[in-house]
């Protein structure tokens, strides 16, 4: 089931399955934001990763001296979350605990997902909720896929002195090497073969904006966003980007001893919550 929202500038639409962002379009133009998830190319569309962010190694992890497993992006976007509120302009989403999620991941959560579109912005928060009575380890982060084109560019307001790309391997596994991306730079070109090697997962920047623009057209995607990595990703020549803040990373190749050792991983105290926000302003 999709459900749908709307203001003066853009009508909304959001999966019950997954709370997946499924369209963004403009009523001035007609033009759809959101890539169309044809499974042909990439099924997805916004995928929620929850509570991990990319692969664990072998698909595996330790908690407490107990071994789990669990796929890739984690345990929330492959399943239903329920709609708690709605008004004419905004949809808040709710997905948590049950039997099967505490056989893969042994904690009691809630995940509220809230879509709000403000002026000719979408903004889009995501409160964590640790209902457990001891420290609850997780890792969060967004998947947005906008429309565009080979040649089209995601470009930050600023230069940035130093932005660094890490690499993965074939398995999605990190390879411990960073690349200069951007030295002095702003500009990411999508070209043919960008992603021919899977994401680039960026850090050192500091704007946190990025901006999808194209030579062809004025129109502009401006991502709002504060986490400490962010994710490109398409499948190669394909007619979208993803723009993906991450509050945490894949694995490499060590084996870690509990989850608690992860890269990037974060904690919550007990009833303790934390939210995370991503927004899209549009220009036409």
């Amino acid at each position: 089931m999709i459900y749908t929202a709307e203001n003066e500038f853009f009508t909304l639409g959001v999966k019950e399955m997954g709370a997946e962002l499924t369209s963004l379009k403009s009523k001035k133009t007609g033009i759809e934001y959101i890539w169309e998830g044809n499974s042909d190319i990439w099924y997805g569309q916004s995928p929620i990763l929850f509570p991990v962010i990319g692969r664990l190694l072998d698909d595996k992890y330790r908690l407490d001296g107990k071994e789990y497993s669990m796929e890739k992006h984690g345990i929330v976007r492959k399943k239903p979350f329920k709609l708690v509120e709605q008004t004419k302009d905004s949809l808040t989403f709710l997905q948590s605990d049950d039997e099967k999620s505490l056989e893969i991941y042994p904690y009691h959560f809630d995940l509220f997902v809230t879509f709000k579109l403000n002026g000719n912005s979408l903004e889009v928060s995501h409160k964590v909720v640790n209902k457990n009575e001891c420290v609850m380890y997780y890792s969060f982060g967004a998947h947005p896929a906008f429309n565009c084109k080979i040649g089209d560019y995601l470009e930050f307001d600023n230069n940035q002195a130093c932005v660094l790309n890490e690499q993965i391997d074939e398995e999605s596994y990190l390879l411990d090497n960073q690349v200069e991306l951007l030295k002095n730079e702003k500009r990411i070109t999508i070209e043919k073969n960008t992603f021919d090697h899977d994401a680039l997962i960026l850090s050192g920047y500091t704007d946190k904006v990025i901006s999808l623009k194209s030579d062809d057209h004025n129109r502009v995607v401006r991502f709002n966003f504060d986490s400490p990595v962010l994710g490109i990703w398409a499948k190669p020549n394909a007619p979208y980007v993803c723009i993906e803040p991450w509050w945490g990373i894949n694995d490499n190749h060590d084996k870690k001893a509990d989850l608690s050792e992860k890269r990037g991983i974060m904690s919550l105290n007990p009833q303790e919550e934390r939210t995370f926000c991503w927004s899209a302003e549009i220009a036409e």
